[in-house]
């Protein structure tokens, strides 16, 4: 005898994982960083962005509006922004934090302020 289950089947995964992407600006600029440093931050993105990256936590922050992106994520003075389109996580920049400033390959970045700082001169 055979036992038939008449249970429907429950999928324990509500969602499939976001697909990461990198721009060519933010690759370079991860490139960049100390091997342990990238280690560290590949891993929190792999770990935080793949099921909720809109969800806020510690580590997760929404943005104000702006041009660039919606999000940021934390990793100790490490800096991810990134943006969400469908199922795909877009990683924009990635920078690190001295004090209230995203230093971006050496200079200050300001492209996701809403009135960024304009150069003297201009």
């Amino acid at each position: 005898m055979t036992a038939k289950n008449t249970h429907p089947a429950v999928s324990l995964v509500s969602k499939m994982p976001y697909e990461i992407a990198l721009t060519e600006d933010s690759e370079r600029q991860l490139r960049a960083l100390r091997a342990r440093e990238r280690r560290l931050l590949e891993a929190a993105i792999l770990a935080r962005l793949q099921h909720q990256p809109e969800t806020p936590t510690k580590a997760i922050k929404r943005l104000r509006p702006n041009p660039l992106a919606d999000f940021e994520l934390r990793v100790g003075d490490l800096r991810v922004l990134y943006t969400v389109e469908g199922e795909e996580v877009i990683i924009l920049v990635v920078g690190r934090k001295d004090g209230n400033k995203l230093i971006v390959e050496g200079e200050e970045f300001h492209g996701h302020q809403d009135h960024p700082v304009e150069p003297a001169g201009e």
